[in-house]
């Protein structure tokens, strides 16, 4: 049977597999009593189909509307009035457009249009917002600005209702047979024997097969209404919004046309918009048009579409097209429709379910058969075979019935269902546990995981992060406490604050806001913020410090390059000046000039170099994550087209960040490895650092390896076999590295192998993999889309716990098999062999056989 299943069914991956594979395993599926409930929780290719032309349709709109943008900045200078006449409904609500035109000018790239109205800035006006503070949802204006654009929702298929399930089940051809034979029964015993004696039979059949129905389709309903649950859970993302005056993270279905969005690198654009102000913005337009080419977003090039993905850089963005009126949304209803794909052990059991029907069928046909031999033989002895009374055609009905009821107990149609309820009850229980399964597949494949690589911030971490320790003009300081902040900032020279608060107030990718209570709220990546909070206890103002002068180019920070940058204008014609930040050895190596203990600018000597590596590996031994700050004047100007200078820049200091190991990961770690799991730590830290941590957390044992991506990427393909089993820390990582690894892991040493994310770089690792599994909180909306399984809390316990609930399902499933096998057998057994010894009678009668059927049902 093995052989049989992995010729045929065995095909389908956990992930990733072709349309074709998807077909081939549903023809060889012969014996389906039930195709609606069988094949209830497997992919609508049809659905699929029809989003894929959709998105053809998408891109070739989006080329011509492109071509017609840039022929229409030819002659922009000519822009005639337009015919636009604003309708009555929207002017006395108070707007000055309609839904219908703002979504032609964004979805038809229409410059021509956007000119007429006055740009970004005139259409602001005519939606009543504040490009600064954004909407006031204080006012009446707020609900009729619903009615008039419609909010952030896309249409969902409708919750099937109870009888709808009863309505399916009923649909079973073996069912429906039996259902004839109960009404034939009762005609013939109500004529034969009256009532209520003739009518047992019959309504024995009618109750049995009502009960079968009922309970079947409790079943199915109770779980639709768990994955309606958990699809909702998965819909839940989170934006920063500017409302009433205050950043604030809003959920994207409470957007409304009018809305400023900040948008950073790795969110979805969660409306159609415009982009307001922002840096090298790439938009990745993949997901909406299939067309991979990241598309440049500028005040020339402003459209910004519903869910396409920030590759790069940052930027605000006025939403003014959302929910069914945007492209996105239409393809979203769509997608929805076309589900999950099956999982390996659903096509398997549905082979399973395929050879056992053909068998019942057989035993059906041969019960059948020896019955009515039986009959024959007796009739043929008392010499009766040409008189038929309505006694034998009672008979015959009731052979029938009971070879029909063989094939209703035989063939199980409810074990690849049995699967589904398994898998949807393992993630229900994994959701109460902080883990969101995104695709039923990860469940099952997490039990026969071997490895982990995991990240090691905010995951084997706390991504809670201070700034504990400094060293700025060559001194190092302990900087726990504010008073050691406060008489750090007193010791400096004035020229040295100065650079130092400009250099941490611009050069972040965060930002320091007051909310309602009038509080100093910190908003940004949990490394921006400890910097942040550094520069608030040295007595700096963010404000005061990003008023002063003029951001030109912002480089932000991604894992390539381990470093941000940017380039700023000094006020009172003081030139240019860049900024950078990032890993210590990268930044150090940058730069050929150092503050002195003077608060002089000197070139950095063989002395200083050696004693700012000797305090980068101080603090990294110390579990410190270190990050080394450095500027450079711009002598010969700057024009935001140039790229930010990669060398030549001066060290302001290198500050060490503390961020704890999270409680309980070292028990979960000695858990996996007694389980068989092996756990890596890919990170792109100081080898240092990685390895302080990663012996606190028992992940670097005395006979493990720890190892640089630079010298991990030199390895040849020989050298990589005998390496890669010895590894268990992998630092200063880049993407590629983590995707090498995991590859090599999967294919040359036939792991199972479930990798964590949280960086949009992180995307091809987590598709690579097994199982992706990406942070809810510090991860962003690319990785969380690549994941399978999305770690709400961020938590590396949580992984663990997911491989439980993995384990768990395989034991589940094992038992239903055995129990639905040991029924099946029986039955068919009993009936074969009794119909066998005494010629003509069974000895289980129709509805004693079909009792077995609802508890399949309970059993799941």
């Amino acid at each position: 049977m093995e052989s049989y299943l992995q010729e045929n069914f065995g095909e389908v991956k956990a992930k990733g597999s072709s349309e074709e594979t998807l077909q081939k395993w549903r023809k060889l599926c012969g014996v389906v009593k039930n195709p609606k409930r069988r094949f209830r929780f497997t992919a609508n290719l049809s659905k699929r189909t029809e989003a894929a032309a959709m998105r053809r349709t998408n891109q070739e709109k989006l080329r011509i509307a492109v071509l017609v943008s840039k022929a229409a900045f030819q002659f922009i200078q000519g822009v005639q009035p337009s015919d636009y006449v604003l309708p009555q409904e929207v002017k006395a609500a108070g707007f000055g457009i309609c839904a219908d035109e703002l979504g032609s000018i964004v979805e038809g790239h229409d410059v021509k249009k956007l000119k007429f109205h006055g740009g970004v800035t005139g259409l602001s006006e005519k939606l009543s917002t504040s490009i600064n503070d954004g909407l006031n949802t204080e006012t009446d204006l707020h609900t009729r600005r619903q009615e008039i654009y419609g909010i952030n929702k896309f249409t969902e298929s409708e919750q099937r209702g109870f009888f709808v399930f009863v309505w399916e089940a009923l649909q079973d051809m073996t069912l429906m047979i039996l259902g004839v034979c109960a009404f034939v029964s009762l005609i013939v015993g109500l004529a034969m024997e009256g009532w209520p004696a003739g009518a047992h039979d019959g309504l024995g059949i009618v109750a049995s097969i009502m009960l079968v129905v009922f309970v079947t389709a409790t079943s199915d309903y109770r779980q639709s209404l768990q994955f309606k649950d958990l699809d909702k859970e998965k819909k839940k993302i989170a934006m920063q919004v500017t409302r009433n005056g205050y950043r604030q993270k809003m959920s994207i279905y409470e957007l409304l046309p009018g809305d400023i969005v900040h948008l950073s690198i790795g969110d979805q654009v969660p409306a159609d918009g415009l982009f307001v102000s922002g840096f090298s913005v790439l938009i990745d337009e993949s997901s909406l048009t299939g067309e991979s080419e990241p598309i440049m977003v500028t005040l020339e090039n402003p459209f910004l579409l519903s869910g396409t993905k920030v590759q790069d850089g940052s930027c605000k963005m006025m939403v003014t097209t959302v929910g069914m009126r945007t492209q996105w949304g239409k393809l979203m209803a769509t997608l929805s429709e076309g589900g999950d794909d099956e999982t390996p052990l659903q096509v398997k059991l549905n082979g399973v379910a395929t050879i056992i029907g053909k068998i019942g069928l057989f035993f059906a046909v041969v019960t059948f058969a020896v019955m009515v031999q039986g009959l024959f033989s007796r009739k043929l002895q008392e010499g009766t075979h040409w008189s038929w009374n309505g006694d034998d055609a009672r008979q015959l009905l009731e052979f029938f019935a009971v070879a029909v009821t063989i094939v209703v107990v035989a063939v199980p149609e409810g074990l690849p269902l049995a699967v589904t309820l398994s898998l949807a009850f393992a993630m229900k229980k994994m959701m109460n546990d902080k883990a969101l399964v995104r695709h039923l597949a990860a469940c099952e494949t997490m039990g026969s995981a071997t490895n982990i690589c995991s990240d090691k911030t905010g995951t084997l971490t706390t991504n809670k992060m201070t700034v504990v320790k400094s060293c700025i003009c060559m001194n190092v300081k302990d900087v726990s406490n504010l008073s050691d902040a406060s008489s750090l900032f007193s010791d400096l020279p004035e020229s040295v604050k100065k650079v130092l608060l400009q250099s941490i107030f611009n050069n972040t990718g965060g930002e320091v806001v007051v909310s309602k209570g009038g509080k100093n709220e910190m908003l940004g990546t949990p490394t921006d913020t400890a910097l942040l909070a550094f520069g608030l206890a040295l007595g700096g103002d963010f404000q005061a410090e990003r008023k002063a002068s003029k951001l030109v180019k912002v480089e932000p920070f991604n894992s390539t390059k381990k470093r941000m940058g940017v380039v700023l204008e000094l006020p009172e014609g003081g030139g240019f000046r860049a900024h950078t930040k990032g890993a210590s050895e990268i930044i150090l190596a940058n730069c050929d000039k150092v503050i002195n203990s003077k608060g002089e600018t000197v070139p950095l000597d063989e002395a200083s170099i050696k004693h700012l590596q000797a305090t980068i590996n101080d603090f990294a031994c110390e579990a410190l994550r270190t990050i080394c700050l450095g500027y450079m004047e711009l002598e010969k100007g700057f024009s935001a087209e140039d790229p930010i200078p990669t060398c030549g820049y001066t060290c302001i200091g290198i500050v060490g960040i503390k961020d704890p190991v999270r409680p309980g990961v070292k028990e979960s770690v000695a858990i996996c490895r007694s389980a068989g799991i092996t756990v890596r730590m890919v990170t792109g830290d100081n080898i240092n650092t990685a390895k302080a941590i990663a012996r606190e957390c028992g992940i670097l044992t005395d006979d493990g390896l720890a190892i640089e991506g630079p010298e991990f990427r030199e390895k040849n393909q020989e050298e990589l076999l005998s390496l890669i089993p010895k590894i268990q820390v992998m630092a200063r990582s880049s993407p590629l590295d983590k995707h090498t690894l995991v590859k090599h892991l999967r294919t040359t040493f036939d792991e199972v192998v479930a990798v964590t994310g949280d960086g949009t770089n992180d995307a091809p690792a987590l598709h690579e993999a097994d199982i992706g599994l990406a942070m809810g909180i510090a991860g962003t909306e690319v990785a969380k889309e690549s994941a399978d399984v999305i770690i709400l809390d961020d938590n590396f316990s949580t992984i663990v716990t997911v491989a439980k609930w993995g384990r768990s399902v395989y034991i589940n499933i094992q038992k239903f098999v055995q129990f639905q096998l040991t029924v099946n057998i029986v039955a068919l057994i009993v009936n074969f062999s009794s119909a066998c010894l005494t010629g003509w009678h069974a000895q289980i009668c129709c509805p004693f056989l079909l009792w077995p059927s609802p508890s399949f049902s309970f059993h799941h």
